[in-house]
């Protein structure tokens, strides 16, 4: 029951309403009285909603993009799932506070998407295997060139090493990745007819593919439901106590018990766009962080709202985001091509 409902009920005592005390006789005066005002101070001990708009109000971003965070009321702390004081949380408070966070994440940003560009699944998978240890906006300004000039595995698998390592240097490790790049090209052509399979079994026995890009491949080009444990994404779920697991397999399997199969792939986007523009690694942005009331870890990072709003990255700091071609949905602007950022 939210605690305003209890402090209502409290008031109503003295007039003998939702109370054992109204019940009684009207000659037990002294003790009807004495009942209230017991009643009455303990819920006046209770902290109430106004209490808690405090840290309601420091969760506020600012701009037209950070405006479509859901704003809390007073009612936040009463609506917020219950936890004993001083004890733990249980795992049952921790799914439903998980999903919450789902919830207000999908209000934050409806416009979640895959960042990086690609028009086809073969362009997804290279685009996947190049972003690591590197941006995505990076990738995404390496790769036109790259598919101008391969734009098939089977062009890809027949390229010279030393050009096709020229073409991806900007994203770095571009030996190892071209290596990689050469090897899946080479099985998607000799195995599987020159098609990104659809599967996960299938994808991660190519070259330079884990679960982590297999996923990413078949949550985004082939509509199967998966979760991409990126850095972001281990980050924020260590965070916000769904899981203290570091292993990127143990991350996937605890979090895939806490929410549906349907939310999957869109509950990775979510997080991910979170973890780069607002939970960083080394400052998170707290005050201006739209699910604070709900986060374990409040005040790791920046409290103060009018400087924690200065740590707010891409749209939600009124920057380009990291896509060339974004969707037509996304309210940022485009990222420049290489040579021009």
């Amino acid at each position: 029951m939210p605690v305003r409902a209890q402090a209502k009920g409290a008031d109503g005592v003295s007039e003998g309403r939702d109370s054992a005390v109204g019940e009684q006789g009207a000659g037990n005066r002294k003790n009807v009285k004495k009942a209230a005002e017991s009643r009455s101070g303990s819920a006046k001990s209770r902290p109430t909603g106004a209490t808690a708009s405090g840290s309601a109000r420091r969760a506020k971003p600012d701009g037209d993009v950070a405006a479509r965070a859901p704003k809390p009321d007073g009612d936040e702390a009463a609506r917020a799932p219950k936890r004993k004081p001083g004890g733990p949380e249980s795992h049952l408070a921790m799914v439903r506070r998980a999903r919450r966070i789902n919830r207000e994440l999908a209000e934050v940003y409806p416009y979640a998407h895959p960042e990086l560009d690609f028009r086809n699944p073969f362009e997804l998978l290279v685009a996947t295997v190049l972003s690591a240890q590197t941006t995505d906006l990076r990738v995404n300004q390496t790769t036109p060139a790259l598919f101008a000039a391969y734009p098939t595995p089977e062009d890809m698998a027949a390229a010279v090493p030393e050009e096709l390592e020229e073409l991806i240097r900007p994203t770095g490790f571009f030996r190892a990745k071209a290596k990689s790049l050469l090897g899946l090209s080479a099985a998607l052509r000799d195995d599987f007819g020159g098609e990104v399979p659809g599967r996960l079994a299938d994808l991660v026995k190519l070259p330079g593919v884990g679960r982590k890009t297999a996923n990413v491949v078949l949550g985004n080009a082939f509509g199967v439901p998966g979760i991409t444990v990126d850095t972001h994404f281990g980050r924020l779920v260590r965070r916000w106590k769904w899981t203290d697991q570091e292993d990127p397999e143990k991350v996937e399997a605890e979090i895939a018990a806490i929410f549906p199969k349907s939310e999957w792939t869109m509950l990775s986007h979510r997080v991910i766009f979170h973890g780069r523009r607002v939970c960083h690694a080394r400052k998170p942005a707290c005050g201006a962080c739209p699910i604070a009331p709900l986060c374990p870890s409040y005040g790791e990072g920046e409290t103060d709202p009018e400087k924690a709003r200065k740590l707010l990255k891409y749209e939600m700091g009124g920057r380009p985001g990291q896509r060339l071609n974004p969707p037509a949905d996304y309210p940022g602007s485009p990222a420049p091509p290489l040579g021009t950022d």
